[in-house]
């Protein structure tokens, strides 16, 4: 049984598990002894309030409030499950953005840029083609592929810098998030597409339910009713699962790897290295465009624009889902729900105690400084198992009786021999 362990240990991929997991469960724990810390220190807050405040931490997703004595309930919370899952929808993509760049050897920090352009080109399509005369099916369908290629169009930027240029791909990244941020406040600016059915909301754009042009439920509102999950999530989950099978079981998949792993290598193989670079960040920046498209053609969904347009969060979130899911394209489904559970614990924290929802900030900041530093870990996991079998294969010599060593078996043969 040891034996199995120790086989199953030295694979990198469980190295790379175990890492995760010690990632989230260290900044769990940081984000329970600020609580405890907080409610010691504040005269509105105690131990209890401090209780309360780590049982939403581990489980604010079945939270379903209050009972009448004032003590905290929890139980199967549709609601915040289905929320959950919406959340979580562009964590996906983004993350999946992410990591199929890093597994073509390249950092696309860029998905928030390319996120925003996306989002211009969603509901510019979304809200600019009349249902009238188009029906809102077919709207859907042409704004989300045109926010995909808008996302495509402008990850391919710095892969073309990249690839043509030798310009550091996180350099062109930052410069056009910034791009992105100027265009896209541009652009609402000069355009029509503000809400002036709401006159308090000049810098808000209208929700695509104005023209009926919105996801379907698909009866995921009856399984999580009052909730904001449309099938975005199934798209993702989808994409993830097809994004896996391309990296994993394909010549295209194989040959981005291979440009990944030694660029000059593989364009000494016959694969053109140039072509393949360019492609990973197009493919790279479509996912995140794929993101901010199903999150803003829900429906239920406003996008805010600013003189001094921010970049958006989302997009930087993708980097520790990757980070997270060691950059398994799988694995992104599962860490994006994760981080959506923590937003929905902070929520949860801020509506149900005296704390607030930035108590899961810092959790989160933890958890992306560890993951940064996961191969720090791996490598501890792995000296640790070391010493043991350094220690489990040093033979004990145990003494024999009378204190004296016993004789090997080449004495006792050297002993005959002489008899």
């Amino acid at each position: 049984m040891k034996a199995r362990i120790s086989t199953w240990m030295q694979k990198e991929a469980v190295r790379s598990i175990l890492a995760s997991i010690l990632s989230i469960i260290i900044g769990l724990v940081v984000g329970c002894v600020i609580i405890v810390i907080v409610g010691m220190s504040s005269d509105n807050l105690t131990l209890s309030s401090a209780w309360d405040g780590i049982r939403l931490i581990f489980g604010g997703i079945f939270s379903t409030g209050r009972d009448a004595a004032g003590a905290l309930t929890f139980g199967c919370n549709p609601t915040s499950l289905g929320n959950m899952l919406f959340r979580a929808t562009p964590l996906i993509l983004t993350g999946l953005s992410v990591a199929v760049a890093f597994k073509t050897g390249l950092f696309n920090i860029g998905a928030p840029g390319q996120y925003l352009m996306s989002t211009m080109v969603t509901l510019m399509l979304a809200l600019g083609i009349p249902t009238e005369t188009v029906p809102a099916g077919l709207v859907w369908v042409i704004a989300f592929v045109g926010g995909c290629l808008a996302g495509a169009a402008w990850g391919a930027i710095p892969g073309l810098l990249k690839a043509f240029l030798n310009i550091n791909e996180v350099l062109a990244c930052i410069m056009t998030n910034w791009l992105a941020a100027n265009l896209v406040t541009w652009m609402f600016d000069i355009s029509n597409f503000k809400n002036v059915v709401e006159n308090t909301k000049s810098g808000y754009i209208y929700k695509t339910t104005f023209n009926g042009v919105a996801t379907p439920k698909m009866g995921l509102d009856q399984i999580f009713p009052n909730s904001q999950v449309n099938m975005g999530i199934v798209i993702a989950i989808v994409i993830a699962i097809l994004m896996y099978i391309m990296m994993s079981k394909t010549t295209l998949g194989y040959q981005l790897k291979a440009c990944g792993a030694n660029r000059h290598a593989a364009r000494y193989a016959g694969i053109q290295d140039k072509r393949n670079i360019v492609l990973s960040m197009a493919i790279a920046g479509a996912l995140a465009g794929a993101g901010a498209a199903l999150y803003y053609l829900s429906g239920n969904t406003e996008f805010y624009w600013s003189t001094y347009q921010s970049l958006p969060s989302t997009g930087f979130n993708g980097i520790p889902v990757a980070l997270l899911a060691v950059n398994h394209p799988l694995g992104v489904i599962f860490t994006g729900c994760f981080m959506s559970m923590l937003d929905i614990a902070g929520l949860q924290l801020t509506n149900l105690t005296a704390y607030n929802e930035y108590i899961t900030d810092v959790i989160i900041a933890t958890i992306v400084y560890l993951s940064a530093f996961s191969l720090v870990i791996k490598m501890f996991i792995s000296s640790r198992k070391k010493r043991k079998d350094r220690q489990a294969a040093v033979p004990d010599p145990g003494p024999a009786e009378g204190g004296q060593a016993s004789p090997t078996a080449s004495e006792h043969e050297k002993g005959g021999e002489d008899a």
